[in-house]
């Protein structure tokens, strides 16, 4: 079953990056600039959990049947892509109506709590490969030193970990039983309707699906402005299409995980990267999948040695978040690190009761409250993050009229789960439904409706 997942999961990373490549390059003869970064494409890391531990995880729980797991896998692609192509066509108006603090601000919080704190965790682990491969970077990305040879800085840092790693492996003589990896397979994707037989019990699981469908629209228009502040305009319609194509690509051909614009154009772009480097990623990806050779690189390049990348990219979003905004906008762009923090001390706390073999159900007292509200604060916190960083530029601008009616949309979206939903997979609920949280979810609710109104009698009263 692997054999299908993984290439057609590569499938549509190859998809995405040949066209984003495509469309650099069309950016590149239209305004005459030699100097156009293609967007970054891949895998939607967010999915991949909840696939596999929404979808597919429970599906082999109740029923025993890894196949019906993967045709439902399959279904929740093929649904999500489905949906993703009908947003693209409101990317574009989105970009004009929300501010950019809003939309650079949640990528910043993502950036600097997922993607660099994360990684910097990983880097510390083996402190001697992580901080010198992070220095390296540092001095040649930041600090504008010449890497030996006129390396790359990025290339040079990952070299230095490396080497420092399998040296020291080598004179421990550990070399031989770390470097072991399997005879690559080939694996072809091609197209199957096997998904057809799973539409009925698929139905179920929508509800955690499709979600992340709206997450990474929002995220596509939030890279595309990313894009914009580093100075590669592109339109966004498109490169929300294109994800959407890929997705439906990899669902077809036996993938499970949607994919999706990547968090980094600007460091990318500070790096030296242009229209190239997304077809030879693509290339890579998806034929390395298909014949198997992934593995080989992973078995390669100690994770210290590549997590300092991470933490640059990490860093670079998040300054272009509060340099691309207007000044008085910074705490509007701070504000959007909440949600995100809480999603960052779930993934934790959940890894450490994982660790302990227990659940969220063995929590009590103040810690099982605790629990709870990271829960409610961490699900859909792209989307949270947006709307609360919408709302407060426009307190701060004056326009409170606008922040009513922001409000108002999230008091909807709660009542439904889009935001803040209480259940553990963060997945959509009808208020009325039998067995729907509204003990959580309508006092939530009930809070941005009454903030709604409070805004509003403010724009009366101011006017």
């Amino acid at each position: 079953m692997l054999g299908r997942i993984v290439p057609g999961t590569a499938l549509g990373v190859l998809v995405g990056d040949l066209a984003y490549t495509w469309l650099a390059l069309r950016l590149m003869r239209r305004t005459g600039r030699d100097d156009v970064t293609a967007m970054p494409f891949g895998i939607d890391t967010p999915t991949l959990f909840a696939m596999v531990f929404g979808v597919l995880g429970p599906v082999k729980v109740a029923t025993g049947d890894a196949m019906l797991a993967w045709k439902i896998g399959m279904v929740a692609t093929l649904a999500i892509g489905l949906v993703k192509m009908a947003l693209a066509f409101a990317g574009d108006w989105t970009r004009r109506v929300v501010p950019r603090a809003a939309l650079l601000g949640s990528i910043a919080g993502v950036a600097i709590l997922l993607i660099a704190f994360l990684p910097t965790l990983k880097l510390l682990r083996e402190p001697l490969v992580g901080l010198i491969a992070l220095g390296v970077l540092l001095l040649a990305l930041v600090g504008g030193v010449r890497m030996p040879l006129g390396l790359p800085g990025a290339f040079a840092a990952v070299l230095a970990g490396s080497l420092v790693h399998w040296g020291g492996m080598w004179l421990t003589g550990r070399a031989e039983h770390a470097f072991t990896v399997g005879t690559p397979v080939m694996a072809l994707p091609w197209p199957t309707l096997a998904w057809l037989d799973a539409l009925d019990e698929a139905l179920p699981y929508l509800s955690v699906a499709l979600p992340f469908a709206l997450v990474t629209t929002i995220g596509g228009i939030d890279n595309t402005e990313s894009a914009a502040a580093a100075g590669d305009e592109y339109r966004a319609r498109d490169i929300l299409m294109t994800e959407a194509l890929a997705t439906l690509v990899a669902g077809l051909c036996g993938g499970v995980v949607q994919n999706t614009p990547y968090i980094g154009h600007p460091a990318y772009k500070a790096m030296g990267a242009r229209a190239g480097y997304t077809l030879v990623t693509g290339l890579f990806i998806g034929i390395g999948a298909m014949v198997g050779v992934l593995s080989i690189l992973v078995t390669l390049l100690p994770e210290a040695a590549v997590a300092p990348i991470l933490v640059f990219v990490g860093l670079s979003i998040t300054a272009q978040a509060f340099l691309a905004s207007p000044p008085r906008h910074g705490p509007a762009v701070a504000i959007t690190f909440v949600p995100v923090a809480a999603a960052v001390v779930l993934i934790q706390v959940g890894g450490v009761l994982g660790a302990l073999r227990k659940s969220p159900a063995d929590l009590g007292g103040d810690a099982a409250l605790t629990y709870q509200a990271l829960l409610v604060l961490g699900n859909g916190f792209i989307l949270t993050a947006v709307l609360w960083g919408w709302a407060l530029v426009t307190m701060i601008d004056r326009r409170f009229l606008v922040t009513a009616a922001v409000l108002a949309v999230a008091s909807l979206a709660t009542l439904v789960g889009l935001v803040h939903s209480p259940l553990p997979g963060g997945g959509l609920f009808w208020p009325w439904a039998p067995g729907a949280p509204r003990a959580l979810a309508l006092p939530l609710a009930g809070a941005y409706g009454v903030l709604a109104a409070l805004c509003a009698a403010a724009s009366l009263r101011r006017r």
